[in-house]
């Protein structure tokens, strides 16, 4: 026999061996399609021009031109801050305002600005805070609820878990990403409003998660509580709540806002 029958039977026999290896991809189809879901299928929404814009599904809190999805305070009174150029500014002689609306889960972007004249230390620079679930005021001295602070950070220290990006006397924001005084800032919440049981235990927490100025600053969080200036955080059962923008008694230039949207889950 010369080399070349061997050379064509052993490229036969290689042939006929990846014949062999080939997979049965029908077969394989088959299996797959067992673990293949084709609904509910999602709905489909359109995206805004820029990851800052409202999608198709959002609800409008503030477009600019009017108060109309706020309350003051204690959801009798006609929302008083201030409106110009497409942005609204803390009143702090009107006190905060709250949603007409109220929500459980959701997913809330809003875009805020310490103004560039901006004065004072500690806490009492440009304080504000988004309350992710308003229960009303206490007293004098206590908001209920679950805050997530706003205040100006960019060169200015506090107490961590008291800075911007923390859940008020919680949890301390994995980094400090604020901006300079002037500059607008974003925040984009993902809410989880806590469950109770039918007496009134709690069920399951709250948890959130937050990106300010598109960085990760609360991963998940998993919240113990009210958030209280003073003392320790409880829960108490509650349902769908509105949210709250607060106006803070310091002193310093109030907060500025804009473009507030929401989206519940």
């Amino acid at each position: 026999m010369n080399k070349t029958f061997f050379l064509i039977l052993a490229t036969s026999l290689w042939s006929l061996a990846a014949m062999a290896q080939q997979p049965n991809w029908e077969s394989l189809s088959k299996q797959a399609a067992k673990t293949e879901i084709y609904s509910p299928v999602p709905k489909v929404i359109t995206a805004g021009a820029t990851p800052q814009d409202a999608p198709s599904d959002a609800i409008i809190l503030f477009n600019g031109n009017n108060l109309d999805a706020w309350y003051g305070d204690d959801s009798t009174k006609t929302a008083a801050w201030d409106i110009t150029g497409a942005i609204m500014t803390v009143n702090k002689q009107a006190g905060g305002i709250i949603t007409k609306q109220k929500f459980m889960d959701y997913q809330l972007h809003l875009e805020w600005r310490v103004p560039i004249n901006i004065t004072g230390e500690d806490q009492s620079r440009g304080n504000s805070g988004v309350f992710l679930a308003y229960l009303g005021i206490a007293n004098k001295y206590f908001e209920s609820g679950y805050e997530l602070q706003i205040l100006d950070n960019y060169n200015n220290k506090t107490y961590v878990n008291g800075q911007c990006g923390s859940i008020y006397k919680q949890s301390i924001p994995l980094v400090n990403i604020c901006k300079k005084p002037g500059e607008w800032q974003t925040y984009d919440i993902i809410w989880k409003a806590p469950r109770f049981n039918a007496d009134n235990s709690l069920k399951t927490p709250a948890y959130v998660t937050v990106l300010q100025n598109g960085v990760l600053v609360q991963d998940h969080t998993v919240l113990t509580g009210q958030t209280f200036w003073i003392g320790n955080p409880t829960y108490k059962m509650h349902g769908e709540s509105p949210i709250r923008l607060q106006s803070h008694s310091d002193p310093s230039e109030p907060i500025s806002y804009k473009n507030i949207w929401i989206r519940p889950l």
